[in-house]
């Protein structure tokens, strides 16, 4: 059973204020574009994980995590080989590992016959990470809470988007992000709540798209501005972040200016591609 696992970009993200739990209150669009990795499970005596990337093998790995916590939640032992090939650049905020665990929990849902609804399944997801739950029907969507309160809206149609991921490390970068924000920086889910209505009306407005960590990240992160002022240079789009960052993106976008970003990073390791918002029904699903 082959199963891909699409990207995610954040249309809006806004954060409302600090919970007693210690988590951020957030409010945000979602939506998946056709960047993914791919992922086949078969019959095995055990579970077994083989990534790719060897430094993704293991135990941390959500897929393993995901896999162990359906098992455990209808009292069975946990029996697949599970191959992990990676597309989605690793920590830029495309949601990569969320996508490769709600996968997991979608494919070995049917190889194992439990037969359990996305509802049930978006319990497990909750328990995994943030975005694990809008990963198991995807598309466009609003999330709330800490992004796992899940609510399907008005898919977006396909639209070219150019995608900058640098290769610079930056440390602690979610942790660092949400430490500096201030209750200057919350907002009342507004912007959010405003999308949703314009896509709602089957249309979409580029210049509605927010995050909030844009305040802080290009302050805290300079060679991630410097990246965002050669690409908007290049093309005079606004370039905006995706969740926490540093994958830098904008859409509309053409082929035109896909070749110009690239013609300017020509000389930086930064991988540019060009991709396409993607919904449910255009996506290929679960194959044997």
């Amino acid at each position: 059973m082959e199963v891909p696992a699409y990207a995610k970009l954040n249309l809006v993200l806004e954060v409302l204020g600090r919970r007693s739990d210690g988590f951020h209150e957030v409010r945000t669009v979602l939506q998946t574009i056709d960047l993914a990795d791919r992922l086949t499970f078969h019959p095995a005596s055990g579970l077994h994980l083989q990534c790719d990337d060897p430094s993704l093998n293991g135990e941390a790995n959500l897929v393993w995590q995901a896999a162990v916590s359906l098992a455990k939640s209808r009292d069975i032992q946990p029996r697949a080989h599970i191959n992990l090939e990676k597309h989605i650049p690793v920590a830029m905020g495309l949601g990569g590992g969320s996508s490769d665990a709600a996968a997991t929990l979608i494919a070995l849902n049917q190889l194992w016959q439990l037969n359990l609804s996305i509802l049930e399944l978006s319990g497990i997801a909750a328990s995994l990470g943030s975005d694990v739950a809008f990963f198991l029907a995807a598309g466009t969507a609003s999330a709330a809470g800490r992004g796992e309160l899940v609510t399907p809206i008005h898919p977006l149609p396909s639209v070219p988007v150019t995608l900058i991921c640098p290769t610079a490390t930056f440390p602690d970068k979610t942790s660092r992000m949400f430490s500096r924000l201030t209750p200057g920086h919350y907002s009342d889910g507004e912007r959010t709540s405003r999308l949703e209505e314009i896509l709602e009306g089957d249309e979409f407005v580029a210049d509605m798209q927010y995050n909030v960590f844009e305040q802080v990240a290009f302050q805290e992160f300079p060679e991630l501005d410097e990246l965002r002022l050669r690409v908007e240079s290049a093309t005079g789009a606004e370039v905006h972040l995706s969740g926490a960052g540093p994958a830098l993106y904008f859409l509309p976008s053409s082929e035109d200016e896909f070749q110009r970003v690239s013609h300017a990073l020509q000389h930086s390791s930064a991988r540019v591609y060009l991709v396409h918002t993607i919904s449910p029904g255009s996506a290929p699903g679960v194959s044997d």
